[in-house]
């Protein structure tokens, strides 16, 4: 995340430098550079921290400083690693199985040596125990992003709002059907003093309604993708016109998007 740029542009140039130098990098160390349908890569590393390790390699190849100029955002999808008939999380690729409290031990470990300023679905959608136990540990210094947990539902925000789960709501327009919904469910996480990132959809189109949206809602995060296939270039393209468009009105949130002191 390009935190610490003055304008959504050089934001943009920033993370296309630091995904190039991935790939560099990765080419270097004899990776697959093949991409997923969002157009980040998808090497088979040996170890879950590895792809920390060579993002932040990539961050200094670009000439960019980590922790300043740019942070880390996680979304490691916990929901496909629990198992609910025990109750862990299986880690296959390193061949062990955690708890609820170990993984949230594991997030906050990362933390505390990597500039990683959001974690999105932390834990399993149906764990709230450990969700809870993960906003206490780092609530208060990380962005916990829900996305299973609370799919853009109002009932579901409310509900995470009153047990303390999360911090911010991930949106996502045609998850809960509606604009007018999408927009309660912003609205109603800004009123709790969250922060909200307006997202895309695996499944993409060129539709740029979404860079329109996160302006409009002023929460000043996008999750989109890597800039590599048309249907996210689309999204920063807009984001681009809108930003010339506005002229000095526009305002690139930057560290201010965040309400975690990291």
């Amino acid at each position: 995340m390009p935190v610490g740029a003055d304008s959504f542009r050089q934001g943009l140039e920033w993370g296309v430098a630091v995904y190039r130098a991935l790939k560099s990098l990765l080419e270097e160390g004899g990776y697959s550079t093949n991409v997923g349908d969002e157009g980040g890569f998808a090497p088979a590393l040996g170890g879950n921290e590895r792809a920390l390790e060579l993002i932040s390699r990539a961050i200094a190849n670009a000439d960019l400083r980590e922790g300043e100029d740019i942070w880390i955002a996680l979304d490691p999808a916990a929901s496909e690693l629990y198992d609910a008939e025990s109750g862990q999380y299986r880690l296959p690729i390193e061949g062990r199985n955690l708890s609820s409290a170990e993984l949230v031990d594991l997030w906050c470990e990362w933390v505390a040596r990597y500039p990683i300023i959001s974690i999105e679905d932390g834990l399993a959608e149906d764990d709230l125990e450990g969700w809870a136990l993960l906003h206490e540990a780092a609530g208060d210094r990380v962005q916990l992003v829900g996305d299973d947990l609370l799919v853009t539902n109002v009932d579901r925000i409310r509900m995470a709002i009153e047990r303390k789960l999360c911090n911010s709501l991930l949106c996502k327009v045609n998850q809960i059907g509606t604009l007018s919904e999408a927009v309660q469910a912003v609205e109603m996480s800004h009123r709790a003093g969250w922060t909200s990132v307006v997202s895309h959809r695996s499944g993409e189109t060129e539709d740029t309604t979404i860079a329109d949206l996160v302006v409009a809602l002023n929460t000043g995060q996008i999750k989109t993708g890597a800039p590599a296939r048309s249907d996210r270039v689309a999204k920063y393209n807009q984001l681009l016109r809108i930003e010339e468009q506005l002229g000095d009105a526009a305002v690139y949130a930057g560290r201010a998007a965040f309400r975690q002191p990291r």
